[in-house]
């Protein structure tokens, strides 16, 4: 049952205008439809941040590392979804809070003092998840895998269009991605009545652990045309990376997770995403028909290569 003081405050969502992912912005939509107040957190006033007020959220422009936007942002808060890994130190001050839901990642399940990864955004999660837990804040923390938006849409979406191929430096290791859509429901879900939550750390797992070659079968099947897996060196990969212009923290991040991934790190499964939303996580299979026109040749683009 969600508390009246719930609807009378608003709930802070951070990120809200962020596209990777893109779980500020889908979990803005889902705490309006279910009746809440939302004020979203945007570090610039643009288009994304329009869509966000046509929305109905009341958007406030900061940034998580400046302590005055922060202030203000915070004003009035009892429930907040806090997307960045930096030290949150600066609300251990803010009393009244009900629930501080953070964002981190599956691979700080694997990680202590001493062991970590040589990934820099992989140890700002571990260090986030100690500072939160000594804050005294009512944390809950969230750890997904990879997100399906990311590796299979955003980083694989060109080869499969282009080349029928599943172009990753991912081995033969199985991974478990998830929907980011499916993270934000459940983080909705918390936010909506945090109470029986508080003190829970929750791994959010994909519909099934399987390798790439299991994966570009799903997507041929999805696709209707045969999508094969590739191996890609990773050092060859990151060069590509670095040639769209990704910022070199990002590019040694993902090198990192390519890596993990290959030592069958995201090989995970839990059932922590049912128990939050009570739906299925969504298939792979259903992600490829969702977005099968980012997967495929425009006939435009076809002829064009054709004539060339």
């Amino acid at each position: 049952m969600t508390t009246k003081s719930t609807h009378d405050s608003p709930i802070l969502v951070t990120g809200a205008a962020g596209d990777l992912g893109a779980i500020g912005r889908n979990l803005t939509t889902m705490l309006i439809a279910k009746g809440h107040k939302v004020r979203a957190l945007v570090r610039r006033e643009d288009e994304r941040a329009e869509v966000l007020r046509q929305l109905g959220a009341e958007v406030v422009q900061g940034d998580l590392t400046d302590l005055e936007s922060m202030h203000r942002a915070i004003a009035g808060v009892k429930r907040i979804y806090f997307g960045m890994s930096i030290s949150p130190t600066y609300l251990e001050k803010h009393h009244g809070v009900e629930a501080f839901v953070n964002m981190s990642q599956m691979t700080v399940t694997q990680m202590s003092i001493t062991e970590t990864t040589d990934s820099p955004q992989h140890k700002l999660h571990w260090l986030a998840e100690q500072a939160l837990n000594w804050s005294g804040l009512p944390v809950v923390t969230v750890r997904p895998t990879v997100f399906l938006e990311g590796f299979f849409l955003r980083l694989a979406a060109a080869g499969v269009r282009d080349n029928d191929e599943l172009a990753l430096p991912l081995g033969n290791g199985r991974t478990s991605p998830v929907s980011a859509v499916d993270v934000a429901r459940a983080v909705a879900e918390i936010l909506d009545n945090p109470a029986p939550h508080i003190g829970q750390v929750y791994n959010l797992t994909g519909f099934e652990s399987a390798d790439l070659d299991q994966y570009a079968r799903v997507f041929s099947e999805a696709l209707g045309r045969t999508i094969h897996y590739r191996d890609v060196p990773l050092s060859a990969w990151t060069d590509t990376l670095r040639g769209f212009g990704v910022p070199a923290h990002l590019v040694n991040h993902l090198a990192v997770m390519a890596e993990l991934h290959v030592q069958g790190r995201y090989d995970r499964m839990t059932d922590d995403l049912f128990k939050l939303t009570g739906k299925t996580p969504t298939s792979l299979y259903d992600f490829v028909k969702l977005h099968a026109a980012e997967f495929t040749r425009s006939e435009a683009t076809a002829l064009g290569a054709v004539r060339s």
